[in-house]
Formats: structure tokens, C-alpha cells, sequence
């Protein structure tokens, strides 16, 4: 009896060792519930972060370090002139529900996104594609009214996933793609779930199976990692709470940056802020170093104009909009609100919103500017702001790659009509080299900043927590996606 309690022992300890080994599974926070599961069919960033590269892939991808790599395509070859590309797909490839992948689903993918009732959040992405030609099944041509050197860059977006006409119908709720990772299920108000994809044609994840968990209160999302319900929050809401994480040997920090421009928008066609003057004393009236350390505990990069710091053609134009509260009253009493105004102030729910709202509600009373606060859940900010922009005020943060183009785009939710500024992404859109596109670049971020067009807040940091045991979720985010396929966990 006494032998066999050692060797019992050692039994039991090897087999704890092969369980932590043989982790398969993991449970990824999330603040955000996406209002359905189709990236060609909403505007919600929540949508990418569970479905980009997982369960839906492009001709392209992002990768972790925003180059862009082969995708559903293999391989491309590109015209002389620019204006035709010619994909050759891979082989082999099969829908999750078993359907085969072949350029006809390309065909009615990039069809499906420019046609004239298309519901595609970034159609702008697709509108210079003139013709999409089957050469072969395997062989898909594309043919653009004019060259654009971001094109291959567009086909890495999730809004360009393909998708399967035989599917695509049930793809909100139901999503089936070609990735690494087949749908589960959903819970709505907790979860999703999903699982490896036993027919994926490339790499085999090493998860066997992962869930998406809702969590947006931010004292409920730290108690949840501290427990061990969350094994990574790419993204948590409580960046406060960073530094005890740091502190314990179970947890790392993914500290990076994204391409979260965040931004006090203003609805430009409001009868106040139609006003250049209105909209530059409110940029004038923010203090961003007060909300960056008030609302993100000193995480976040300060920038005047809507393009990401990291980026090489990027211009600190913080200065045009520089905190001067006496110059702002001065621009109000000019446009001929001496004695103040009232706006509203909509609010979704992430941290950095409701937190950095009230920071700028009290910083907009400080120069005469009342702020109505109406706290709105994501599927309300979506149907009153983004598409019916009933507000004059709201805080987002835009996490696509690249976006200042929306800014081209009169009918978007902030309402920005320059004719000047659409003219100058059309030229971009035919620049192909490098030293013209950055010109083109700079020029368009001082145009939208000399317009006060939006207030300017900063560049969303990447505040992520994740069990020391985790390796392969993304430090930075050139996308919005919890890409899980290099994750894994370590013994």
C-alpha cells in the first residue's frame, strides 16, 4: 500500500500535465455583441471580431503585422494598364456546409457587393469594378474603370469575404464560409460558439473549439478573466485594471495599437454644426490628454486628423485643433451662440464612449455648449446614427483599415459634402506611385482637419489581457478580427 501511493501520485500528476498539454479550447471577451454574422451585410466591427479569417476568408487577408497576403486566391497577375486582375484560386476548397468553391462564388460575391441594392457596409470598397468575368473555375478576372493601387488591399476587408449563393441567404444567423472554423451556435446576450473545421483546405488550427463571450460591463469583464472564465480579452474594457494583471504571473498584456480612430463625430448637416465655426470651437474646446488619461487610464495616442499615427504617411495635425476654450467661446459668439447651445450626445456603449462622454460633456459646458446624454446600446446607435444620423453628436471609434476614403462619401452618417475631398480620392484611387499617393494622402488628412469635420480625439490603443499560456493572438489589430488561427496553448 504504501508503494502504490507514490506511483498513484505521479499517475495523477502526469495526468494533469497531458490535460493543461492537450487545452484545445478557449474563451474569447468580447465587449461588443455583433447585431448579426455577416461582414457583407453590417456595419458592426463586433461582426469581423468573430467571424474575419475564422469562419469567413477573401481572395486577400490581412496578417498580423497588416501586410497582405494570398488568401482564397493563391495567386494574381496584374495588366499593364492596372485595370485587370486575374486570380487563380485554390484547389480543393469546400463551404462548410460541403458546397465546392470555385470562381462563380467570386463572380456572385463581388457582384452581390456592387450591385445597386447591395446592403454592403464599404460598397465604396467594390464601386470601381467595371466586370467580373469566370474564365475557368478556377480563374476569375476583374476588370476596374481605372487602376487603384489599394485594390488588393480592398479584397483583404471582411465586407469582401465570399460567400455561396446557396448559403449567403441564412448568413446573419446561420454563417457558413471556407475558414478554419465552422459555426456552432449562437446564444444571443452570452455567446458564440465555434469549432475546427476537420475539411479546411490549409493549415489545421490547433484549437479544437472556441467561444466568443459578451461581456461590456467593465468591473463584470475583470472578474471574469481573474477567474478564469476568460482566457483572453483582446480588447478590455477596463484598462484600469491592466496594471494588476501585469502584476500576476498568470496573465500577459497584448499592449499594440489598432487602426481606431477615435473621433467626437458631428452631424454636419445639423442646423448648429453645418456651421464651420460651431464645429471648430467644439474641436477647440477638447482637452484630448484629459479624456485619454480620464477615460483610457493614459492608453491612446493623441491625433488631429483621421489617420492612424503608425501609418508612414501620417501628419500630427494636433495643433489646428489645439485646447483653447477661449478661442472657442470667440467662434461661438461669431456664429452667433453667445449665449450658448444645446446638442445632443449619443452614446454606444464601449468605455472609451461613455467614460470620455461625460470628460467632453463637462469640457463642452465649460465654453457654453450643453450636451443631452443618451446612453444607447449598439443595435440603437446603429439604426439612429449610422443610419438614419438622427444626433449632432456621437463617439466612435472607426476601427477599419484605412478609411479616411469615407470621408468622400456625402450620404455617410457624419454628412461631410466636399467636392474637393471626393475629387482627391479619385486621384488617389488612379495614383500608383508611392511619393504621389502620400501626397495625395497628406492632402486629404489637412483638408478634413482645416474642416473640423469631426473632433479629433485618438488613436485607440490595443489594451488586451490573455492567460500566460496563450500564444498567437495578435499584439496589434491592422483589422478588426480575433484571427485564432495560429492560437494555441503553450504546457
Amino acid at each position: 500500500m504504501t508503494l502504490r501511493l507514490p506511483i498513484l501520485a505521479a499517475g495523477l500528476l502526469v495526468a494533469a500535465q497531458m490535460a493543461a498539454a492537450q487545452q484545445t479550447s478557449i474563451t474569447v471577451g468580447m465587449v461588443l455583441e455583433p447585431p448579426n454574422l455577416d461582414p457583407t451585410g453590417g456595419a458592426a466591427a463586433a461582426i469581423d471580431e468573430v467571424v474575419y479569417a475564422n469562419i469567413f476568408e477573401g481572395l486577400t487577408r490581412y496578417q498580423a503585422d497588416g501586410s497582405i497576403a494570398p488568401a482564397l486566391a493563391e495567386s494574381w497577375e496584374i495588366s499593364d494598364d492596372g485595370t485587370v486582375y486575374t486570380f487563380r484560386l485554390r484547389e480543393g476548397v469546400t463551404f462548410h456546409d460541403g458546397t465546392t468553391f470555385d470562381a462563380e462564388d467570386v463572380k456572385f460575391s463581388l457582384d452581390r457587393a456592387r450591385a445597386e441594392d447591395s446592403t454592403n457596409a464599404q460598397k465604396a470598397l467594390f464601386a470601381g469594378i467595371t466586370d467580373v468575368t469566370v474564365v475557368d473555375p478556377l480563374t476569375v478576372q476583374v476588370t476596374l474603370s481605372a487602376p487603384n493601387g489599394g485594390f488588393l488591399t480592398n479584397m483583404a476587408w471582411g465586407d469582401a469575404v465570399i460567400v455561396a449563393p446557396e448559403s449567403v441567404a441564412a448568413a446573419a444567423t446561420t454563417p457558413i464560409g471556407t475558414g478554419p472554423f465552422t459555426f456552432s451556435r449562437w446564444v444571443q446576450g452570452d455567446r458564440i460558439e465555434i469549432a475546427r473545421n476537420a475539411a479546411y483546405w490549409g493549415a489545421a488550427p490547433a484549437l479544437e473549439s472556441a467561444t466568443f463571450k459578451f461581456i461590456s460591463d467593465p468591473t463584470a469583464a475583470f472578474a471574469a478573466v481573474m477567474a478564469g472564465d476568460i482566457d483572453a480579452f483582446p480588447n478590455m474594457p477596463a484598462p484600469e485594471t491592466l496594471q494588476q494583471f501585469a502584476a500576476d504571473p498568470r496573465f500577459q498584456l497584448l499592449i499594440g495599437s489598432t487602426e481606431g480612430e477615435t473621433i467626437l463625430a458631428m452631424n454636419n448637416k445639423s442646423e448648429a454644426l453645418s456651421d464651420k465655426r460651431v464645429r471648430e470651437a467644439i474641436a477647440h474646446a477638447i482637452n484630448r490628454q484629459e479624456i485619454i488619461d480620464g477615460a483610457m487610464f493614459g492608453y491612446g495616442t493623441p491625433i488631429g486628423t483621421h489617420f492612424a499615427p503608425h501609418n508612414p504617411d501620417y501628419l500630427d495635425l494636433t495643433g489646428l485643433s489645439g485646447y483653447d476654450p477661449e478661442k472657442a467661446k470667440a467662434l461661438l459668439a461669431e456664429a452667433g451662440h453667445a449665449e450658448g447651445l444645446t446638442l445632443s450626445l449619443r452614446l454606444p456603449p464601449p468605455s472609451y464612449a461613455r467614460r470620455g462622454g461625460e470628460i467632453i460633456a463637462a469640457q463642452l459646458r465649460a465654453v457654453g455648449i450643453e450636451t443631452q446624454i443618451e446612453n444607447v446600446e449598439w443595435a440603437q446607435w446603429l439604426e439612429q446614427v449610422f443610419t438614419n444620423k438622427d444626433f449632432d453628436l456621437t463617439i466612435v471609434s472607426h476601427t477599419e483599415p484605412m478609411d479616411v476614403n469615407i470621408y468622400a462619401r456625402p450620404d455617410y452618417y457624419f454628412q461631410y459634402d466636399n467636392p474637393a475631398f471626393q475629387q482627391l480620392m479619385r486621384d488617389l484611387d488612379l495614383a500608383a506611385d508611392p511619393a504621389e499617393r502620400s501626397r495625395l494622402l497628406q492632402a486629404a488628412q489637412t483638408m478634413i482637419a482645416e474642416d473640423y469635420v469631426n473632433a479629433f480625439l485618438f488613436q485607440l490603443a490595443k489594451t488586451g489581457v490573455a492567460n500566460a499560456k496563450i500564444q498567437g493572438l495578435w499584439l496589434n489589430s491592422p483589422t478588426q478580427a480575433n484571427d485564432l488561427t495560429g492560437v494555441s496553448w503553450t504546457e
